[in-house]
């Protein structure tokens, strides 16, 4: 059977311009597609919908949870008549727009007590301000500069909405003619993600601009041994439209994690359009008719390059079983990515080649000839010396990673969006303000669900679990539910009867009872919370899911916890679970790969100096104080996937040594000296790329970066070092024929 890569050079070599065209309606396909790419942040991009808990998420902010815009008001005195004045005419505009359920200010406060009017004098205003609840002013006057308005939204609101809300409102604070000292900010919940979303936006063309510079940079500095060397830059751009094109077609968002995945892909994309432009350098040289050369290079590097493309995808593969909705995109992008690179590289190579009639350079310089030597040379003896010496390199290099390993469990995990942004953003900055001001606005809620909710032993048990839980568990606050809204309109006291309940639940009003009541199917139990850390806040939620399960609702009714803080705690297990299952899936898939392609015990000798790097990964984190987040938590995964590209070519040629009659020994020495320059170079190349992750403003794209670029140190190292203690090794189970020949 002809191989598909011969079929595929044939046609390049005979139609090239007929492939240009195709390249070219590709590229604008994917011009287009790309056009239809959006942002996505909040709650979808850290929990599935389609899971228990998911559902129940999105049950209860489809008909309770309401979000709330805070209005900061800054001046010289908020109290001035003039400016409360303002401020109560801003806050009405603001109660007109769609979507808006009630507003809030200090102006309200002071109408409150003094018969619904504005006071008309100074003086007015501090007999006012003194029959404010002093609790109250504290959360909302801080101080006489600064004063916080809410203007609460309605339940269910969509994302979409929201932005368009927020749009709204920002422009009647632009045309309300505001007093000359007068400053009017919206921040909370909406606005941040809105904030963000923009900042993602510009973070995306910056980092992709300062990967493709330091990709040129790069290439300039360590390809420029052969002709037309900006060439796989311009591949690797092309690869990149095309992804940005898929994921416009099919409806894949970008999130603040996938954000990262094209830095990467510039990384490993360049190495794909180098693999394929050094080999038709060579084979240009040993053939001066183009045509030839361009079909030898499709079909000796198009299958190689397509194993170790697979090894790479792997790894991305892997993370498709992550729970968490942005890391299953961010593989998802990746493996698109690494796809859509390939492809460029094996037909713009080859198509470039004969249409601008490639010529490669003369010889080399002898300054840089004599450099490369040296180099191929110490590689080749450092490697022949571990070979000999493999024991003690790979105990030493083992203790560290199972240390390492060790230390990886002592690494937080982080979740709080707050951190993961630049913390001088505008959005950060005002929320910080809000929190100060207001205290926490953390909660847990309890969502509660059945056939009838207004059972007299339903509402009972709704008051005795909330009155239980805020009895035993300091870190609570505040408990409220539809029980506490009714003995609140019942002099205290639960009615006795179901008739009684809905007597009064028709008393209460509407905007106050629809927040914990929907229907006789609904419920929740709003719990207050003060503001913890990530260890306190996981056992006060595990607490309650146990008391929970002992202490349950009357039958055909069911509870469980929701709202953002369980989704917080959800997504450090996911983290912390997922990471563990993602390495070990990338580990089980590239075993499977390699035995099926090189069907001998010694194929899993790449795998070793893998799960090493993973243990490095581990010490290394938790020396430089780098937390766990939806991000990193792809590290290991990703390192099998890059990583497991080097190992494989040192193995490679290392059999190919062998079957030549080497024994082992040699075969290491010039397996790695002959391919060593070249990882080193590739893995140069892909620092650049990756490198351009440290540039983000966002800390969790630039911590990610700092353990990726040293991952890629790591992975050289476990090329160069340990897979020659390895190969020694594993040569124990090797045949050899009579002439001691590999076999």
């Amino acid at each position: 059977m002809i191989s598909p890569y011969k079929h595929l050079a044939e046609f390049i070599a005979s139609k090239p311009k007929i492939v240009a065209a195709i390249i070219i309606v590709w590229f604008i396909i994917s011009m287009y597609g790309m056009s239809q790419t959006h942002m996505k942040t909040g709650d979808d991009t850290y929990v599935d919908k389609t899971t228990p808990e998911g559902i129940v998420l999105e049950d209860y902010k489809d008909l309770f949870k309401s979000d709330a815009i805070m209005v900061i008001f800054e001046s010289d005195d908020v109290l001035d008549k003039e400016y409360l004045k303002y401020m109560d005419t801003l806050m009405t505009d603001f109660s007109d727009e769609a979507g808006v359920k009630s507003v809030t200010s200090l102006a309200d406060m002071v109408k409150s007590v003094n018969n619904g009017k504005l006071p008309k004098s100074q003086s007015d205003i501090i007999n006012a301000k003194e029959n404010i609840p002093t609790e109250i002013l504290e959360k909302y006057l801080p101080s006489n500069m600064m004063t916080i308005g809410i203007i609460s939204l309605d339940t269910g609101i969509s994302d979409e909405n929201k932005k368009t809300l927020l749009k709204n409102l920002e422009t009647i604070i632009s045309i309300s003619n505001p007093t000359p000292d007068a400053k009017v900010t919206l921040s909370g919940t909406p606005a941040f993600q809105k904030q963000m979303g923009e900042e993602m936006g510009k973070s995306t063309g910056v980092l992709i601009m300062a990967a493709m510079l330091l990709m040129v940079v790069a290439v300039g500095l360590l390809f420029a041994h052969v002709s037309h060397r900006f060439l796989p830059v311009g591949i690797v751009f092309m690869g990149l439209i095309n992804t940005f094109g898929i994921m416009g077609l099919t409806g894949i968002s970008i999130s603040m994690v996938v954000i990262a995945a094209f830095p990467v892909l510039i990384g490993i994309g360049i190495d794909y359009a180098i693999q394929f432009h050094s080999r038709l350098d060579e084979e240009s040289k040993r053939q001066p008719n183009i045509e030839i050369a361009a079909k030898k290079t499709v079909e000796n590097s198009g299958p190689s390059v397509l194993y170790a493309m697979i090894a790479t995808s792997l790894g991305f593969i892997a993370m498709y079983i992550s729970p968490i909705p942005m890391v299953v995109d961010f593989g998802m992008t990746c493996l698109i990515g690494v796809t859509c690179c390939y492809i460029s590289a094996i037909l713009i190579v080859p198509t470039y080649a004969i249409l601008r009639r490639y010529k490669p350079k003369g010889e080399l310089d002898e300054g840089l000839k004599k450099k490369m030597a040296a180099y191929d040379n110490l590689l080749g003896n450092v490697s022949h010396k571990i070979a000999r010496y493999s024991v003690v390199v790979l105990l030493l290099l083992g203790l560290i990673a199972i240390v390492g390993v060790q230390l990886d469990n002592r690494v937080p995990i982080s979740y709080d969006e707050e951190t993961f942004v630049p913390p001088e953003m505008p959005a950060v900055v005002d929320m910080k303000k809000v929190t100060r001001t207001m205290g926490s606005t953390e909660s847990l809620t309890i969502y509660v669900k059945g056939d009838d909710i207004l059972n007299p032993e339903v509402i009972e048990w709704i008051n005795d679990f909330g009155d239980y839980e805020l009895s035993v568990h300091d870190e609570l606050t505040s408990v409220t539910s539809i029980s506490t809204l009714i003995k609140k309109y019942n002099g205290g006291l639960l009615p006795n009867t179901e008739s009684e309940i809905k007597h009064i639940i028709s008393m209460i009003p509407d905007n106050e009872k629809k927040s914990y009541l929907n229907g006789q199917m609904n419920s929740v139990i709003e719990f207050g919370m003060l503001d913890l850390e990530v260890d306190p806040t996981k056992s006060l939620v595990y607490n309650m899911r146990a008391e929970l399960n002992w202490n349950y609702p009357p039958p055909g009714i069911s509870a469980m916890l929701t709202g953002s803080t369980d989704l917080g705690i959800n997504l450090v297990d996911d983290i912390a679970n997922g990471k563990t299952q993602m390495t070990i899936l990338g580990f089980i898939l590239i075993f499977f790969w390699l035995i099926l392609i090189y069907r001998r015990v010694s194929a899993i000798s790449p795998l070793i100096p893998i799960i090493m790097i993973v243990g490095w990964n581990g010490a290394i984190m938790y020396v430089l104080g780098i937390d766990y987040t939806p991000m990193t938590a792809v590290l290991g995964s990703m390192t099998i996937g890059v990583a497991s590209e080097y190992t494989i070519l040192i193995m490679e040629r290392y059999i190919e040594e062998r079957k030549n009659g080497m024994n082992k020994y040699d075969a290491i020495r010039t397996g790695v000296q002959k391919i060593g320059t070249a990882i080193t170079v590739s893995g140069m190349t892909t620092v650049f790329g990756f490198s351009a992750l440290l540039l983000s403003t966002f800390n969790i794209i630039k911590n990610f970066g700092m353990v990726t670029v040293i991952t890629v140190g790591f992975s050289l190292i476990g090329a160069i070092v340990v897979m020659p203690a390895i190969l020694s090794l594993m040569s124990k189970f090797e045949k050899e024929n009579e002439k001691g020949q590999l076999i």
